[in-house]
């Protein structure tokens, strides 16, 4: 018999399409939608939830993603002055900034995950009080809340909410969260209040953006503050050779300094990593959560949103 033939494989796309002429995207000529005046934050409205936004949302959009764009020297603008000391390609700079949003920084799937799985509950009946009592009190201690002390001081995540309901786009996530502040402060015998988690959280949810494309448009808006970062490090900072980076050997507080033994005298000083019976399992595991850099001593406090069950279609 003959080889079966098949179509070749090709990606199929509803986002958007590119011709010798134009570029498509959701339907819309995106040249025809600068001519015509639309913006950056319109696009990525029309670009992850195929339709023109009203004017309110668009403003939302551009004050949100303006709070996301720089953070002072944050974790992703270290990450990317760091990589820009390699004197790597800029991107490589800015894309290591990107890398540097876990699930532990600006947690948004999980954050956005938790609210729907308890606001499911409220189609149910449940008074969403009660609902955000329950989510405080099943998630004690978690740092998805969107509720700690970390703005006691600065206003700004209640002035994305004050922002939100002058335009006219908060709606059932801004409530919720406002109710799991009051249900938090309850509960917490430290002050606490919204941190901006909660506040561009439930604002973009309520802007109709899923947790992942939340997560997503802020961590590039970040990575153009990151990008500014990087070039001030090659214009500003010395430049380094490999292997010129010294460490002052006051940083350093691990075992003192101490002889290699011979191979032969290896015997006398070598430790098995296997352990024999549980208490010498448990001895050993104690021991090791003493050493630093070994793993031991890290519990991990937020669930992977990536073994989170997802949403049915």
């Amino acid at each position: 018999m003959g080889a079966v033939e098949r179509e070749p494989f090709k990606w199929h796309s509803t986002i958007s399409y590119k011709t010798v002429d134009k570029i498509v995207t959701r339907g819309y000529d995106t040249t025809e939608l600068v001519e015509k005046g639309y913006g950056i934050a319109d696009l990525i409205f029309i670009n992850y939830q195929a339709r023109i936004p009203l004017v309110e949302e668009t403003k939302m959009l551009h004050y949100v993603m303006i709070l996301a764009l720089d953070d002072g020297l944050s974790t992703p603008a270290a990450i990317s002055r760091l990589v820009a000391k390699g004197h790597t390609i800029l991107t490589q700079a800015v894309g290591g900034s990107i890398l540097a949003f876990g699930h532990a920084y600006g947690a948004f799937q999980a954050y956005g995950r938790m609210l729907d799985k308890y606001l499911s509950r409220a189609g149910e009946g449940e008074d969403l009080d009660e609902l955000a009592e329950s989510l405080v009190e099943e998630n004690k201690g978690s740092l998805i809340l969107g509720v700690s002390g970390l703005m006691l001081k600065d206003p700004a995540a209640k002035r994305v909410f004050a922002r939100a309901e002058k335009l006219g786009v908060a709606r059932r996530y801004i409530d919720f969260q406002k109710r799991i502040v009051k249900a938090a402060q309850k509960r917490s015998e430290e002050r606490v209040d919204l941190d901006m988690l909660g506040a561009i959280g439930a604002t973009m949810f309520d802007l109709g953006f899923s947790p992942e494309a939340t997560w997503s448009i802020v961590a590039i808006t970040r990575a153009f503050g990151c990008g500014a970062h990087a070039i001030e490090e090659e214009e500003r900072e010395p430049r380094y050779v490999f292997g010129q980076s010294l460490m002052p050997k006051e940083l350093y507080d691990g075992p003192p300094e101490r002889g290699v033994p011979s191979l032969k005298d290896r015997e006398k000083v070598a430790r098995p990593g296997r352990s024999k019976t549980l208490e010498e399992w448990k001895k050993n595991f104690e021991e090791r959560k003493r050493l630093k850099g070994s793993g031991y001593s890290i519990v991990e406090e937020i669930e992977d949103p990536r073994k989170l069950p997802r949403k049915s279609k």
